[in-house]
């Protein structure tokens, strides 16, 4: 299968996209996605956050989504905004040559509709749900209309840029490895593992419990086999400690 990706991954920035409260355990988690430059200065989009009305009203936003009976938004405003996040690291959405959608919950959907120019590479799994996931039973998104590259399991999408198909947290999760000439081989488990304790907890709360079990395991054994740099989907610890853009892991 021919790569995506002509370059290899010279850089990586952690984007914020704001900070969010569970309600049921106070855990405080940063909202985050990723910008990977390659050596042919390819621009690699995961994720976007939140959805683009929660940066200009994040209250009124969760008491239309109902968010509020989940968590509470503590900040996300026009910096944590894609095009914001992007503009920190010299790049704007239509610079974007391929954006991974991860998953589609509420806190990584928000560059569905964004970065138009670059195709869309997503799981066939999730990609086949009726609609975007976002949250519990509220779905007011549709899928838009672009070119999506949908990937069925582990693929190879250039030199040294990897995507893993880790179902469980969702039909169609994505994690994403990738080698940095500095840095070293990078995990980035997105929300198959959120954070270390949820191996632990066995991925209780999840839409497939033993799925979410394999797959963590899996990402595991590649990280260790890999001596990887993991960076997890929602880590209170380490969020506070990772350079966040504009500084870069390279």
């Amino acid at each position: 299968m021919d790569h995506i990706l002509q370059g290899r991954p010279v850089s990586l920035a952690v984007l914020d996209f704001g900070l969010f409260r569970v309600h049921s355990n106070g855990r405080v988690i940063g909202i985050c996605g990723y910008l990977i430059r390659t050596d042919r200065d390819e621009l690699v989009l995961v994720d976007g956050g939140f959805p683009r009305k929660y940066t200009e009203d994040h209250a009124g936003a969760s008491a239309e989504d109902r968010l509020y009976e989940f968590g509470e938004v503590l900040s996300c405003g026009p910096k944590n905004t894609v095009a914001a996040q992007l503009a920190a690291c010299g790049c704007a959405p239509d610079d974007i040559t391929l954006l991974i959608q991860s998953h589609t919950h509420i806190d990584h959907v928000g560059a569905l509709h964004d970065a138009r120019r670059a195709p869309m590479l997503i799981a066939a799994a999730e990609r086949a749900l009726p609609k975007p996931l976002y949250w519990g039973g509220v779905q007011p998104l549709d899928w838009p209309d672009r070119n999506y590259i949908l990937v069925e399991g582990d693929r190879q999408i250039g030199p040294g840029f990897g995507v893993m198909l880790v179902p469980g947290h969702t039909p169609g999760q994505l994690a994403m490895i990738l080698e940095l000439p500095a840095t070293g081989v990078v995990l980035l488990t997105s929300d198959a593992i959120s954070r270390p304790a949820e191996i632990d907890e066995k991925f209780a709360g999840s839409m497939d419990e033993p799925a979410a079990i394999a797959s963590a395991a899996r990402l595991m054994e590649e990280a260790a086999a890999r001596d990887a740099f993991i960076i997890y989907g929602h880590d209170p610890v380490q969020w506070d400690a990772l350079r966040k853009a504009p500084e870069l892991y390279g």
